[in-house]
C-alpha cells in the first residue's frame, strides 16, 4: 500500500522486491492509493486478496487509513515511513529514515499488539461517521494548527511549517465548551482550549504531550489544556518540551523532575470510553489531519486491537 505523492516506487519496488526475495515470501502486490481513496479502499482490497501483511507506505493519513480498513482482522501492518511526523512509527521507535532497515524489518521483523483508538464523530446535520486514529484525536488548538498549516509550505520544510500555524492558531481566543463524561464517572462541562485523547503522546521537535501515555495499557490518555494568558502558554511549552520532552526521557530525569501533578494549565485522566457534546460546531483532528467540525463525539480504546511488525530489539519497548 503506498501512497505515490511521499514515495520514490522505482527505490520502493526495487527494496521490496530484493527483501521478499531474501526472506522466500511470495510476489508482492502492489497497491496505490489517492485522492479519492487514501487507504481504506486499496486495504479492504488487499485483505479480500488473502494478503499475510500490509505494508503501509505513506505519511501518517495513509498509516491511518490502512489501520481502519484492517481493524478487526488478524493481519499484521508494516511501517514504512514516509512523511512529515510518521507519529506511530515515531512512538513505536521504529526507523525513520531507512527504508531497507524498514522493509527488511517487514519481512523479517516481529509482530507487536498495540492499542486502537476508536471514534465516532457527529456532525451538526446529525450525522456520523466512525474513523480510527492509532496516535491520538484532538480539538481545538491542535486540530486549528492543522487546519491551518501550509501544505505546500510542509512539503518544502517539513515540521517547521506547523510553527506558522501555531502562532495563528494562538492567536484565536475561542475556548471549547462541552460537557464530557470519561468512563462510568458523573458527567462533567469544562471550558478549555484543547482537549487530547491519546494512545501515545511523542510529537516531532522532542515535544512529549502525553508523559504516561503508552501503547499497549489498554487505556488512552485524555489531556485538558486551558493556559492562562500569554504567560500560561509559556508554562505549558516549558511543561511539555523541556519537562516532558526531555527531563522525563529519562530515569534520572523523572526523579528530578517528580511526580507528575496536575495543574490550571494541564489536566491529564486515562479512561477507557469518553463521550462529549460541544456547545458549537468545533474542528476535530485524527492523528494530525483534519476531520472538519464535530458537534459531538464519543471514543473508546480497543486493547492489542492492531498488530504491528516491529524490529525483534522494539518488540518490547
Amino acid at each position: 500500500m503506498y501512497n505515490p505523492t511521499k514515495v520514490d516506487i522505482a527505490v520502493l519496488h526495487a527494496a521490496i522486491s530484493a527483501a521478499a526475495t531474501a526472506a522466500g515470501w511470495a510476489e508482492t502486490s502492489w497497491y496505490e492509493t489517492s485522492v479519492d481513496d487514501v487507504g481504506q479502499g486499496v486495504a479492504a482490497q488487499a485483505l479480500e486478496a488473502g494478503v499475510d501483511l500490509v505494508i503501509a507506505a505513506g505519511g501518517d493519513g495513509t498509516v491511518r487509513a490502512v489501520v481502519e480498513a484492517v481493524r478487526g482482522s488478524a493481519v499484521p501492518v508494516a511501517l514504512l515511513p514516509s512523511g512529515t511526523g510518521n507519529l506511530l512509527a515515531r512512538n513505536l521507535h521504529l526507523t525513520l529514515d531507512d527504508l531497507t532497515h524498514s522493509v527488511h524489518t517487514a519481512f523479517t521483523g516481529v509482530d507487536r499488539r498495540i492499542d486502537l483508538g476508536v471514534i465516532d464523530i457527529e456532525r451538526e446535520d446529525r450525522s456520523r461517521t466512525r474513523h480510527v486514529f492509532v496516535v491520538m484525536a484532538g480539538m481545538g488548538m491542535d486540530a486549528k494548527m492543522i487546519e491551518n498549516t501550509d501544505d505546500d509550505l510542509k512539503k518544502k520544510a517539513g515540521w517547521v511549517a506547523y510553527l506558522r500555524a501555531i502562532i495563528v492558531s494562538l492567536r484565536d481566543s475561542d475556548e471549547l465548551h462541552l460537557r464530557f463524561r470519561l468512563d462510568d464517572r458523573k458527567p462533567q462541562r469544562a471550558t478549555v482550549h484543547t482537549v487530547i485523547l491519546g494512545n501515545c503522546g511523542s510529537l516531532p521537535s522532542n515535544i512529549l504531550l502525553l508523559p504516561d501515555a503508552v501503547v499497549d495499557d489498554g487505556l488512552f490518555d485524555l489531556l485538558l489544556m486551558r493556559p492562562g494568558g500569554a504567560l500560561g502558554w509559556l508554562r505549558v511549552w516549558w511543561k511539555v518540551a523541556w519537562i516532558n520532552g526531555i527531563v522525563r526521557r529519562t530515569a534520572a530525569g523523572r526523579t528530578i523532575a517528580g511526580e507528575r501533578r496536575n495543574d490550571a494549565d494541564l489536566h491529564y485522566e486515562t479512561g477507557t470510553h469518553f463521550t462529549a457534546r460541544l456547545s458549537r460546531p468545533e474542528k476535530i483532528e485524527l492523528d494530525g489531519d483534519a476531520f472538519g467540525e464535530a458537534t459531538a463525539f464519543r471514543a473508546w480504546i480497543e486493547p492489542a486491537a492492531l498488530t504491528i511488525r516491529v524490529p525483534t530489539t522494539a518488540a518490547t519497548e
